[in-house]
């Protein structure tokens, strides 16, 4: 029998089911792409001399640029599969923490619901993220929504 190894589907993430990913180290050229594909060049992110009579002393990593690589991570762990069938948005986004060059950032993730849609076929799930770094403080917060493809079992198989 040939495994799948990307076949997720909706019935995989009941509420509550919790999952991590590696870590990864936030580079210059990390806020660098960023900065270029975003025209996002303001100083606090790219001007060491500026930022260094700031609070936080140095370059801090754009907070859309921290919850992209926390999506990615996610991904790159192959978490989902082949299961989404379309993003929902997200909720909830705060930047708690600067993110600086250097930090190693990792997602702790849950399940904070699963509901049914109108069609068999497909569900939705609400994910929080809580992305943080190698101390373990969180740096960022957000719930992320999607539509799943589901499994869809002879619902009246008496019929």
């Amino acid at each position: 029998m040939r495994l799948n190894l990307y076949e997720r589907w909706w019935d995989d993430f009941p509420t509550g089911r919790s999952f991590s990913t590696r870590g990864l180290t936030v580079t210059e050229t990390h806020v660098v792409n960023w900065s270029m594909l975003a025209g996002d060049w303001l100083p606090i992110h790219v001007d060491r001399e500026y930022c260094a009579d700031t609070p936080f002393g140095a370059p801090i990593a754009h907070g859309p640029l921290t919850m992209a690589l926390a999506m990615g991570l996610v991904t790159q762990a192959n978490v989902y599969g082949d299961a989404i069938i379309a993003w929902l948005g997200l909720d909830g986004l705060r930047a708690l923490k600067p993110v600086h060059i250097g930090d190693t950032i990792h997602v702790d993730a849950t399940v904070a619901e699963q509901a049914e849609t109108s069609k068999d076929e497909r569900g939705r799930v609400h994910i929080d993220y809580e992305i943080r770094n190698q101390r373990g403080e969180a740096v960022m917060v957000f719930t992320s929504g999607f539509l799943m493809k589901r499994r869809v079992l002879a619902r009246h198989a008496d019929a």
